[in-house]
């Protein structure tokens, strides 16, 4: 049978089971990707949680006051980061959203969240950015890009009015 390996082993109690397992383009592509990294292998262990840290950048309000936010793995949040560092005059709207046009548009993938959270950072459309620094329901549709870790301080931050906002990759 082409493309079937079998391999036998044997398990605890002594008996022999045979697997089969397909080795087509997506294995090959996979074990190529893996390269040496067998379970037991110090290097695998030490390479997992760099794969499961999610990125994190600052968000620099007033040249001051630093919060830090932790970017989503999508490629509107990647988009967002190759622009950085950026410097931003973001007005009001709502009392509770300070928001700019960006430069370029980026990538999309919106949906309708429900209910905005305080420290949302989305992208409304393909090229504004938003910053959320009240709690409240909506029926517009977002790209999510990332969120404020702490929020503590953030409404008195943002407040009532335009803010110049910095952001920057840690």
């Amino acid at each position: 049978m082409k493309g079937i390996v079998l391999c036998s082993s044997i398990d605890r109690s002594g008996r022999r089971w045979r697997h089969a397992a397909w080795l087509g383009l997506a294995t090959a592509l996979a074990i190529g990707s893996v390269g040496s990294l067998a379970a037991g292998d110090p290097r695998r262990e030490q390479a997992a949680p760099a794969a499961q840290e999610k990125t994190r950048m600052w968000m620099i309000i007033g040249g001051a006051q630093r919060f830090a936010v932790t970017l989503e793995d999508n490629p509107t949040a990647r988009a967002f980061a190759q622009m950085l560092p950026l410097t931003l005059d973001m007005p009001d709207l709502n009392d509770n959203e300070k928001h700019v046009r960006l430069p370029r548009s980026l990538p999309t993938n919106a949906v309708r969240p429900g209910t905005i959270r305080t420290g949302d950072v989305m992208l409304y459309g393909s090229d504004t950015l938003v910053v959320f620094y009240k709690t409240f329901p909506s029926s517009y549709s977002y790209t999510r890009i990332g969120r404020v870790t702490r929020v503590h301080g953030l409404v008195e931050a943002l407040g009532p009015g335009s803010q110049r906002i910095g952001f920057a990759l840690d």
